[in-house]
């Protein structure tokens, strides 16, 4: 039985599933997927300064292995421009030749060991550190990034200038030295590709077909323009068996775990978009474990650093498939169409790819369009988020851009969640309710208050709130509830001491303080800072209705307020 028709039993969560029987629809599937690979891998490794042969080992061995592993079962493994460009980056930054084998594979074992390391640890929450500001301005920038490398494939001219947008501008202002047959394929390439966008049964191999067409039209005039062949010959031959440079990987360490940030945080979404059709969970901690098995194995057979693939696995379920078998199929298939046809894919004009290439960057802008809207909509500071990680995506070293963003969201989250930290009053109905509003400046005299916390305990929150409770200066005769349910729930330190400073205030003014709504954790907090001594029975733990605990909060410390109250008039 396949694992699309596998319905009864439901799969329990958190089971690794068997490798189901293959489906017809996964054999074509994959075979649309692996054909599509050649040209998209090959613009790839392009765009990143590798040879285009490393494109297609890159959707062979990887492919295989990380669709056996994955939880996230039609999701594909294998390069995408972000990874190429990174490794590109990453491995002239540690003084490696992005030519030479070795450094390579241990860069794409290196990525997978990170990843398997995230993997086993059970880390998928790691990709909530990178916000969806961050990746929509490193996409941004990797969008801008593969346009300026294509500048000389797509026009003939080669910029002298090493900065990303230097290298657009020169392009722009050299317009006189372009080659008109190169930008006239590069054009046609473009072109055949819209044009197909129109016909909307041929959207899904609308690269595939103008690379085809183009190639052949190029070939039938003859026109002299450079081809992959220049650069590099396609063997007809299986993925090359490849030691990694074992003395280069400490070089790579930062660097591999940027690669593995970057390959996961774009995988990390698949699982949402594509769901697994048996209705089995997907499980992100087990796909980087998953992708590390395939980075690491891909390493010893030509391949570049690899990571889940969104355009890829759309072509996949859009080709049929119905299982796991559809990804292994894809990267079978590769192989095979290599041997086959190898040598042919040299004849293909580097302008045909450069053409595509401007595809792909302008797709990514596109299907980014949303997100940048969203992102300006939402706030200065996520707006801020997204324009320096595009500029630094643009002018940094990718590693250097994907950590500072990563470190840029972490601070404006603190920012933000310093700010969203209050406090409300509860004031009683009569009824057995309460109604909602401002924490009043002063502590009124002669009554129980309860004021409810509303925050995580985030220190930056807490020193900013600390000022903000009550005056007690001038109260006589009050109560204060403190209601806490849903919040303080990061274990700060400096939530406590503040705590504690607060109760030495409000007990040098004779306020009778009563704790409510407190988690069995917070609690165990409380005894291991030492509130609980100071509020002695004065904590009343959350109850099962929502207001139980204020209600049992109020009653009891109205008793002791006006008990006190008593003692002080007799």
């Amino acid at each position: 039985m396949s694992e699309a028709s596998d319905a009864t039993p439901a799969p329990q969560a958190g089971k690794a599933r068997k490798l189901a029987r293959p489906t017809p629809r996964d054999v074509v599937s994959g075979f649309v997927t692996g054909l599509f690979s050649i040209p998209e891998g090959m613009a790839y490794a392009t765009v990143g300064g590798f040879s285009a042969p490393m494109g297609l080992w890159s959707g062979a061995v990887p492919t295989v292995i990380g669709s056996i592993f994955s939880r996230t079962v039609l999701m594909v493994t294998t390069l995408t421009s972000a990874i190429a460009l990174s490794a590109q980056s990453i491995l002239v930054g540690a003084g490696l030749d992005p030519g030479d084998l070795g450094s390579v594979a241990a860069l794409t074992v290196m990525v997978g060991l990170w990843m398997l390391l995230l993997g086993v640890l059970k880390l998928g929450s790691v990709m909530s550190f990178v916000s969806t500001a961050v990746m929509t301005g490193f996409t941004a920038g990797i969008a801008v990034q593969i346009v300026a490398g294509v500048v000389k494939d797509a026009t003939g001219y080669t910029p002298e200038a090493h900065n990303t947008v230097g290298k657009l501008v020169e392009g722009v202002l050299h317009v006189g030295e372009w080659d008109g047959a190169t930008v006239l394929v590069a054009v046609a390439t473009v072109a055949v590709w819209a044009g197909l966008q129109l016909v909307k049964p041929l959207r899904k191999t609308a690269t595939l077909v103008s690379l085809v067409v183009v190639t052949v039209v190029v070939a039938l005039l003859g026109t002299d323009v450079e081809r992959v062949s220049d650069i590099a010959a396609i063997p007809r031959s299986l993925p090359p068996f490849t030691l990694p440079d074992v003395g280069a990987m400490p070089e790579l360490v930062s660097g591999g775990l940027a690669i593995a940030l970057i390959a996961l945080a774009q995988a990390a979404g698949i699982g949402a978009a594509v769901p697994n059709p048996d209705g089995s969970r997907t499980d992100v901690s087990k796909d980087f474990t998953a992708q590390g098995l395939a980075n690491v194995a891909g390493g010893f057979f030509g391949a570049l650093p690899t990571g889940g693939s969104l355009s890829r696995t759309g072509v996949a379920t859009s080709g049929g498939a119905q299982t796991r078998w559809a990804g292994i199929f894809a990267g079978v298939w590769l192989i095979v169409l290599v041997l086959l046809l190898g040598p042919l894919a040299g004849e293909i004009p580097m302008a045909v790819i450069g053409g595509l290439l401007l595809v792909i960057g302008g797709e990514l802008i596109v299907g980014r369009w949303a997100d940048i809207v969203l992102v300006f909509r939402t706030s200065w500071l996520s707006a801020a988020a997204l324009v320096v990680t595009f500029a630094a995506t643009t002018q940094l070293p990718l590693q250097q851009a994907i950590f500072l963003g990563a470190g840029l969201s972490i601070v404006l989250f603190a920012v933000q969640a310093a700010k969203r930290g209050r406090l409300v009053r509860f004031v009683p109905t009569g009824d057995g309710d309460f109604r909602v509003e401002d924490a009043p400046a002063d502590l009124p005299s002669g009554q129980t208050t309860v004021l409810h916390y509303v925050g995580t305990g985030f220190f930056a929150e807490v020193n900013r709130l600390e000022e903000e409770w009550p005056h007690t200066a001038h109260t006589q005769d009050a109560a204060l509830v403190i209601s806490l349910r849903g919040s303080a729930g990061i274990p700060s330190t400096t939530f406590l001491k503040s705590l504690d400073r607060l109760l030495d205030r409000w007990h040098e003014h004779g306020v009778e303080v009563v704790v409510c709504g407190v988690p069995e954790d917070l609690r165990k907090r409380f005894e291991t800072g030492g509130v609980s001594g100071r509020l002695r029975d004065s904590v009343v733990p959350s109850g099962d209705t929502l207001l139980g605990s204020v209600r049992e909060a109020y009653d009891l410390a109205e008793r002791r307020r006006t008990r006190r109250a008593a003692s002080a008039d007799g």
